[in-house]
């Protein structure tokens, strides 16, 4: 079986075990707490500041026209707050993957590999990875952060607001959980080698999870035209989101930890043949 469907199907599996589930209430509580206080505290001033904005573009006068002739001119009012959900979405986002990666993806790893019926229980852990792992995780996020903010011009013509999402969410997704998946088990070499040799895949897997991840995307966007039941279905798609997330740590680790045992089962037993042959050298 291909290495992406094995480890997507072990990772489906997974993802359903009570422990799992629970990895995804504590990302989300974080993310519920620290998110919906700043959004309940600062509404009225972000989407004052939205109303601002587009009360000087033609484009909303545009709009708003178009509203009346339909018959629609209430929707005038929900223009400003689906502006400051859009813009909010992606931060979300990259606070609830950043909670997963810190959070579940070590509970993750642990049912993997010290459960009793861990795929990788025999697998032996050099601990490669050390506090860097943290800084490469925000680095990575900025510079994602920066591509979204420079690309978003792009978002407005078709097909780049249906490719320029997944692919910065997946390049991200990609970089930062492929670095935790290994960082207990593997070298700083081992794990170099494996990205190197399955770097297409592993992006793969992160623009899949990409995809995935705008599914609770579009339903936040939608609910923000029902404002009353805003509050319930944000709540809702936040655990979507790390839901999902938590599924993509386990496809990652999966793929990870398999391909580590592989580049490990191909590796010469220099060290053994070394120690019996300095055994000989003290008998003679």
């Amino acid at each position: 079986m291909n290495d992406l469907l094995r480890s997507f199907v072990r990772a489906l599996a997974n993802v359903f075990h009570p422990r799992m589930l629970w990895l995804t209430l504590m990302p989300f509580a974080a993310a519920t707490i620290v998110w919906g206080a700043l959004l309940w505290f600062f509404w009225q001033t972000l989407t004052g500041t939205a109303n601002g904005l587009l009360d000087g573009w033609a484009l909303t006068s545009a709009m708003y026209r178009l509203f009346d002739a339909v018959g629609f001119a209430s929707l005038h009012a929900v223009i400003a707050p689906f502006l400051v959900v859009i813009m909010a979405i992606p931060l979300i986002v990259v606070t609830v993957l950043l909670l997963i990666a810190t959070l579940s993806m070590p509970g993750v790893i642990k049912l993997l590999t010290r459960s009793p019926r861990g795929h990788y229980a025999s697998l032996e852990a050099r601990r490669g990875g050390s506090w860097y792992g943290l800084g490469h995780s925000v680095i990575t996020t900025v510079v994602c952060l920066v591509l979204l903010v420079v690309t978003l011009p792009l978002w407005l013509i078709p097909p780049f607001f249906a490719l320029i999402p997944p692919l910065l969410w997946g390049w991200l997704t990609y970089r930062v959980m492929t670095y935790d998946a290994l960082a207990v088990h593997a070298t700083v070499e081992e794990r170099r080698a494996i990205v190197s040799a399955a770097r297409w895949p592993l992006l793969g897997i992160g623009i899949v999870s990409g995809l995935l991840s705008s599914v609770p995307t579009m339903l936040w966007a939608w609910s923000v035209w029902l404002l009353p039941l805003f509050p319930v279905v944000a709540a809702v798609t936040i655990w979507a989101y790390a839901f999902i997330l938590v599924f993509s740590a386990l496809w990652f680790a999966h793929y990870c930890l398999h391909a580590l045992e592989r580049l490990r089962a191909s590796e010469p037993q220099y060290p053994a043949i070394t120690v019996e042959s300095r055994e000989i050298s003290v008998k003679e």
